[in-house]
């Protein structure tokens, strides 16, 4: 039995509050194989923010040397916003009816973004951060190509963070300019 909540005018209806599903759009029943195919990619793009988080937190900390202040001080200030996005990610894998991963299905893949063993190395850590965004502009595009005429709610969100990443790429490729300019990459 439903619980009982009154409408806009005030009358006291039993309303059936089990989920409803619409008749349209990502969240439809018939649309449902195109809906666990699109929370698999959110569950990749989530995953792909958690370890960029813990990657650059690691290269936010052992680098050492005058010059690696500049790298550090930009990926103290990225892990919040990747932290961000991993949140926007899992947000929206349980709005598309998806349960948010947890720490046992991690499975990591930035070998790029591995502590370099000397800790002076600082254009392995930016080479290592163009890639890891490089990659993630790459799964995002291919999740906004896949929500196209889907599901534009995901395909908004992604776009936006499609553009952080972007920016982060675009400034890390700076840095490495700068450093093959001096003869140092």
């Amino acid at each position: 039995m439903g619980d009982r909540r009154f409408d806009r005018y005030g009358s006291g209806k039993e309303q059936d509050m089990a989920t409803t599903t619409p008749a349209r759009g990502i969240l439809s029943e018939e649309r449902s194989q195109e809906r666990e195919e699109l929370i698999g990619l959110l569950e990749r793009a989530y995953w792909m923010e958690i370890e960029t988080v813990m990657s650059y937190l690691a290269n936010s900390i052992n680098p050492d040397g005058v010059r690696a202040q500049e790298i550090k001080e930009s990926l103290e200030e990225d892990i919040q916003e990747e932290l961000g996005h991993a949140q926007k990610y899992g947000a929206r894998i349980k709005e598309l009816y998806g349960v948010v991963p947890g720490s046992q299905d991690f499975a990591a893949e930035q070998s790029h973004l591995q502590p370099p063993d000397h800790q002076t190395d600082v254009v392995h850590v930016i080479k290592g951060v163009i890639e890891a965004e490089s990659g993630a502009i790459e799964h995002y595009n291919r999740i906004i190509e896949f929500c196209e005429g889907r599901d534009p709610v995901t395909q908004d969100m992604v776009i936006n963070i499609l553009r952080d990443e972007e920016g982060h790429r675009r400034l890390f490729e700076g840095f490495l300019r700068e450093y093959q300019a001096e003869g140092l990459a």
